[in-house]
């Protein structure tokens, strides 16, 4: 028999896919400004925001055992099982019901896209890369006061290390579809954002 959170994943699988939303990822290293931008962007274009991280950190203030879970996972700079991940995501599109999204720092590796992919049944318009050196990331992560878990220095440089190991499978699978978008990401603020506004007026 069907479990009632089955019925509700499913539910909100159909009520996704009748929504037929856009969605376009957004991928970068941490420090890399991705999230700046977006919520930038998201204010101009009409697209709604959707940070994995943001929403991992939040069940991860949860005593849940999901939630424990996710606060060692991340704590230790690796990646969040995909099914958990995409869970959040899944669930946070079809409450908010609107049919733009960008979804931030996701996906992280090739299990993770393949699994939205199946789960959600929707594909990229396209993918935004903020190409940023390591130097420059890790500088800013540590001029950040946010006070995070996940900014401490042994932490950042296990998120680099992931990051560098997984990213740039999907980073290929999209390119070969003609989908990635690549920002230059080490220059300030509003040079990027001119840039990832070009690229928004020519799609939109």
């Amino acid at each position: 028999m069907e479990t009632a959170d089955e019925a509700r994943n499913q539910g909100s699988s159909v009520s996704i896919l009748e929504k037929n939303p856009k969605v376009v990822f957004v991928l970068g290293g941490p420090g890399s400004g991705k999230g700046t931008q977006c919520t930038n962007i998201a204010k101009l274009f009409g697209y709604t925001h959707l940070s994995a991280g943001d929403l991992l950190r939040a069940e991860s203030e949860s005593d849940s055992e999901n939630g424990i879970m996710i606060k060692n996972v991340m704590k230790e700079g690796k990646i969040v099982p995909s099914e958990v991940t995409v869970k959040l995501l899944q669930q946070s599109m079809w409450k908010i019901g609107k049919d733009k999204f960008f979804i931030d720092g996701f996906p992280c590796n090739d299990e993770n896209r393949a699994a939205f992919e199946n789960v959600t049944g929707i594909e990229p318009a396209f993918v935004l890369y903020f190409d940023c050196p390591v130097e420059e990331m890790e500088r800013r992560l540590l001029n950040r006061n946010q006070a995070r878990e996940d900014d401490k220095i042994e932490t950042i440089k296990k998120r680099f290390k992931v990051f560098l190991e997984s990213n740039p499978p999907v980073i290929s699978y999209y390119g070969e579809k003609g989908k990635v978008r690549k920002i230059d990401a080490a220059r300030s603020i509003d040079q990027v954002f001119e840039s990832v506004k070009t690229i928004f007026e020519a799609q939109d």
